[in-house]
């Protein structure tokens, strides 16, 4: 078959598992645009952030949750799953475009960090595939997915008649269902917003202590070309993200600002000895203790 006439390969990730109702909303669109392949974990992953399985086996069971659809459930996480659908299930077939979620929850701003969702994403492009994380503002039990079809199936059309670029992985939220239309779709940086969080301290029927995480989400950034600035006036924010966390800036200031020449040891100060009747210090080790 021509690579004109070929379908493009779409694989389906997420971090709410593949029974949530966000992947099958990411189905029923990508469906439409080509060739579909699913690899989602077999429970709730969320807020596991790019963690992957070492030390115990993977299960990777077959699933006929999506019909006609090449589906799978895996035991790991959402990494894992892209790792075992580039590697095992597609073999040596490439993805023209992964895509993860919906999830079911923003992540927006510093939510990237702890996202799922978003860890499919990102190892799909440190694989070198095009890939993009979807994200619905809603937290709610009874989450209406409806209004995300148009904007995901024009965002996966732009990526996959325009590409990604290398090393990126797009972060995308769209706001939840209201009475007003959503206004549009925009390219936007990383807001500077993080979560001040709490701990309650609580007792079980033991009188044990146990703690609940909670807190509040502040955005600490005035900037109106922020993704929390798109969804608070209910646009579709879409944020580039790399896997490569050098902060340029801070080299640059480091580079002019630090000297790391070794320092010359004070004149005339003895170099330390061990104690009467220790032992004297192994290679790598420090008369005056370990490193």
């Amino acid at each position: 078959m021509s690579a004109e006439a070929r379908k493009p390969l779409i694989l389906i990730s997420n971090d709410d598992g593949i029974t949530a109702p966000g992947i099958a909303t990411l189905v029923r669109v990508m469906r439409r645009l080509g060739e579909v392949v699913v690899v989602a974990p077999n429970s709730p992953q969320s807020g596991m952030g790019h963690a992957i399985t070492i030390g115990r086996p993977l299960r990777l069971d077959a699933s006929h949750i999506f019909e006609g659809i090449e589906a799978y459930e895996c035991s790991g996480t959402p990494a894992d799953c892209v790792k075992l659908a580039k590697h095992h299930v597609l073999k040596d077939r490439r993805a023209d475009l992964v895509v993860s979620g919906i999830n079911h929850g923003s992540n927006s701003a510093v939510n990237v960090l702890y996202s799922g969702t978003m860890s499919a994403a990102i190892e799909a492009a440190i694989e070198g595939l095009p890939a993009i994380g979807f994200s619905l503002c809603d937290y709610g039990h009874d989450a209406d997915f409806s209004h995300t079809e148009e904007w995901v199936e024009l965002i996966a059309r732009q990526a996959l008649a325009h590409g990604i670029p290398a090393g990126t992985a797009l972060n995308v939220n769209i706001p939840k269902k209201s009475d007003q239309p959503i206004t549009g779709a925009r390219l936007c940086r990383q807001a500077r917003a993080k979560w001040q969080e709490e701990f309650d301290l609580r007792l079980d029927p033991y009188k044990r202590p146990y703690y609940w995480l909670i807190g509040s989400f502040v955005n600490e950034d005035p900037g109106q070309d922020t993704d929390e600035h798109a969804l608070a006036n209910n646009f579709v924010s879409i944020v580039p993200c790399q896997f490569d966390m050098t902060s340029r800036n801070g080299l640059r200031q480091m580079n002019d600002t630090w000297d790391l020449s070794p320092m010359p040891a004070p004149a005339g100060k003895p170099l330390p000895v061990s104690a009467p009747g220790s032992a004297a210090p192994t290679p790598g080790e420090s008369a005056v203790g370990l490193g």
